[in-house]
């Protein structure tokens, strides 16, 4: 390749990059939707890579595109096991709602399907909340221990923790289909983990999750049984991020450089290492640091595009002909 020809194509290349990397600048700089339907999306959470804690990074989606009606745009959490519909979203107690299409419901009456067993990803920041309650339904009695629990641990106190009770409320009580087993044996337990949950799972023919939902009144126990699965989490909460969301200093929004997984604080005229209203933070420094993309400035980003070209055609002058071949000597990267 002549020395002319290689000149002539790196500078292109290096245009189209560079105009890439602005328009992504700008794109990136407003980017971080804040709601999902009619769940709100605030932090730690985040639908778009670099928003929210990188601790939840591609473990949401928002199942419809954005030129759809936003009411009909659906929520759903990613685990190990599937992907799940998000039915609620609480900060203040923090939790999520979640409800398996895979496990047992009230419709499917005696005809058990099936079911996938739910689990989450021991990495991250979720955990199952103890305030879930496991129905296991047509257990194999050679297999499961099904005892009325309160007896069984004053008989057999090393064993408690080993099962199923048979006389549970949520048995006697089935939410919202009373009737809908007829007959069939239920008993709950508490799985101490995925691997339980799967083995019981192989003895018994199907099994639902009931979480108590609080009604918001005194007294706090005043709670009812739905089905679905509540999925504890955390909200780590650093300084910078205080300092970022504070609306005297800019009410930017926490986020992360999705490369290196480094704070960034993701404000209205771009994204920073502080707080938007920063005044040691230069308006030029604000616009090239951007969410989504890699932290370092190349160099067109450095330079402008002008300075970039020119930069170019003064290493090229002295670069030696390789024939094609990139060699340390000529690299510019």
């Amino acid at each position: 390749m002549k020395r002319s020809n290689w000149n002539h194509n790196l500078i292109i290349s290096l245009l189209t990059l560079s105009s890439f990397i602005l328009g992504f600048t700008n794109a990136q700089s407003k980017l971080c939707r804040t709601s999902c339907g009619d769940i709100p999306i605030k932090y730690p959470f985040g639908i778009d890579d670099g928003c929210g804690s990188p601790y939840y990074r591609h473990l949401f989606i928002c199942s419809s595109d954005s030129g759809q009606n936003q009411k009909q745009q659906q929520l759903e959490l990613r685990t190990p096991s599937g992907r799940y519909p998000i039915k609620n979203i609480t900060y203040s107690d923090p939790h999520i709602l979640v409800s398996d299409p895979f496990m047992w419901n009230c419709q499917d009456g005696i005809n058990f399907r099936p079911a996938r067993p739910f689990s989450l990803d021991a990495s991250t920041h979720f955990k199952l909340s103890a305030q879930n309650d496991y129905l296991f339904f047509n257990c194999s009695p050679d297999e499961v221990i099904m005892e009325p629990k309160p007896m069984f641990c004053e008989r057999f106190p090393e064993q408690c923790d080993s099962t199923c009770d048979s006389s549970s409320y949520l048995c006697r009580h089935m939410p919202e289909c009373a009737s809908a087993l007829r007959g069939s044996s239920c008993c709950s337990y508490y799985p101490k983990s995925t691997e339980s949950l799967r083995l019981m799972l192989r003895h018994c023919a199907s099994y639902a999750s009931v979480y108590w939902r609080n009604l918001g009144v005194t007294p706090p126990f005043d709670q009812v049984p739905e089905y679905g699965v509540r999925v504890d989490f955390e909200i780590p909460v650093t300084t910078r991020c205080l300092q970022c969301e504070d609306p005297v200093k800019g009410g930017g929004i926490c986020g992360f450089d999705s490369q290196t997984q480094n704070f960034l604080c993701l404000c209205p005229k771009g994204n920073v290492t502080t707080f938007c209203h920063d005044p040691n933070i230069s308006q030029h420094t604000r616009s090239t640091v951007v969410a989504g993309t890699a932290t370092a400035v190349s160099v067109v980003g450095a330079f402008g595009i002008g300075a970039g070209v020119w930069y170019v055609r003064k290493v090229m002058t002295k670069a030696p002909v390789t024939h094609g071949v990139v060699s340390n000597e000529n690299r510019l990267f």
